[in-house]
This record gives structure tokens, sequence and C-alpha cells, in this order.
């Protein structure tokens, strides 16, 4: 059963739930269209391909377009496209096989509770320093260093081998990479939106594509015990409060 789905990183939040305030992250998850799908005797392997977002046809390259020919609108295409690997036949929840051109919703997938995992590119930093970048505690502050603060100090490795190995941690771009946060906790579920809540931060901008993944069904109870394990981002205060099934808007006055 399929219990992945794509979609994109928007704004953060907060909750307030049994009286704890809990950060959490609206992402738009689907609709995504099966693009294609693998065979184990064809292609060594069970996939399907999904496909979501919307890019102009004009922006589309020639092989893509071949590639998307079955499921192509007259003027998009999917922007963002990612496989998902099974153990057999991939079947809907349903028990009926997938074709290409069937729609996957966040309804299909992902219920209020559940536990996740997203994946994503974290935000570039541009150029960092290795104290910023590697964590590094630097040189000391006495006996005449007074600029050697946050340098990296040695690097190589005298006589033998007498080069910089290769992988040392030096300075250099910051950011950009595929990080995964596991254990985030599905607070929300707008079906009608297509738009979920999920507990913490999520890698990446505003807008970026993302990947979750299903582990495992939860309860929305215990909410307040999960603790994520947070590979990186940062939480952008917006204040909501919740109360049952009923979301209330609720503004802030800043102190005077």
């Amino acid at each position: 059963m399929l219990k992945t789905i794509l979609g994109s990183k928007q704004k953060m939040g907060q909750f307030f739930i049994k009286g704890r305030r809990v950060p959490v992250t609206k992402v738009s998850l689907g609709p995504c269209v099966v693009t294609s799908i693998k065979n184990i005797d064809k292609d060594g392997y069970w996939a399907i391909q999904l496909g979501y977002g919307n890019r102009k046809l004009k922006n589309v390259a020639k092989p893509n377009k071949g590639h998307l020919k079955k499921i192509l609108k007259e003027e998009s295409a999917p922007k963002f496209l990612a496989e998902v690997r099974f153990k057999d036949e991939p079947k809907k929840k349903d028990g009926n096989l997938f074709q290409v051109g069937d729609i996957v919703k966040v309804s299909d997938i992902i219920k209020k509770g559940d536990v996740v995992s997203i994946t994503g590119v974290s935000k570039g930093k541009g150029f960092a320093g290795v104290v910023k970048r590697w964590h590094f505690r630097g040189g000391p502050k006495t006996h005449g260093q007074s600029d050697r603060q946050r340098a990296p100090g040695a690097t190589g490795s005298g006589t033998t081998p007498g080069r910089v190995r290769k992988g040392k941690k030096m300075a250099g771009r910051m950011g950009s990479d595929q990080k995964t946060i596991k254990n985030l906790q599905i607070v929300e579920v707008y079906p009608d939106k297509d738009l979920v809540d999920v507990m913490g931060p999520v890698p990446g901008i505003v807008g970026g594509e993302i990947i979750l993944r299903k582990i495992k069904e939860g309860k929305l109870e215990g909410i307040t015990e999960v603790q994520a394990q947070v590979v990186e981002g940062e939480p952008e205060p917006d204040a909501k409060e919740v109360t049952g099934e009923k979301v209330e808007v609720k503004e802030e006055t800043p102190n005077a």
C-alpha cells in the first residue's frame, strides 16, 4: 500500500493543545498523479513514479514530454517527480492495481495523529566558517592569539601523507543539503484544501518541495509527548488556538 506523497512546505504556526504550545508547519500535499509504473520483469523492481505541481509546457524538455505524454494537460505538466519503490506489485488502498494517470490525494495516505518523516532540501546559508558550519570551538583566546578565535587550526598531517586528506571539514558553502526529519506527528488534516499541519519544523524554504512518508499510525492524544528528531529548521511564529475540531485564529497584541 502506498505510504508516500509529494508536496510543498508552507508557513509555520503554533497550536495550543492541552495548555501546551506546539509549533506546526503547514504542508501542502498532492494531488499527485501516477506518471509511470516500474515492472520487476522489465526494470528489475516494482515502483511507481508520482508527479506533483504544475509547470508550463513550454518549460518542459522534449525527453520529459515524451515520458509524460500519457498524463500531459494542454498547457502544464508535473513539476516535481519522485519514485516510490514496492516489494510487490503496487496496489491501491482498495486492492486494485495502480494505473498511469491515477490521482493520489492526501486523504488516501494521511489521517490525523499519524507519525511521518519528511525529506526536503535545507535552506542555503552561503559561505560559512568552520565554527558556524562544523561547530569547531576555535583557538585559544589568550597567549597572543587574538586573531585565531574562529580559525580552523592545522589541516595537514605532517610529512605523511603530506597533504590535506579528502573530506576534511573546512570552511565552505553551508546548507542546500537533503535533510530528513523523523517522528513528526500530523496535528490536523484538511482534505478539501490538500493541506496538513505537521508538528515541528520542516526542512527547506516556503514553497520548497518535500517528500512525506508515513511511518505508522498514531493518536493525537499523545502529541504533547512525542519528541521529533529535528535535523534542521527554525520555527516562524504565527499564533493559532485549537479547541477540539474547531480552529480559531488568535491575534496577539504586542506588549506596550
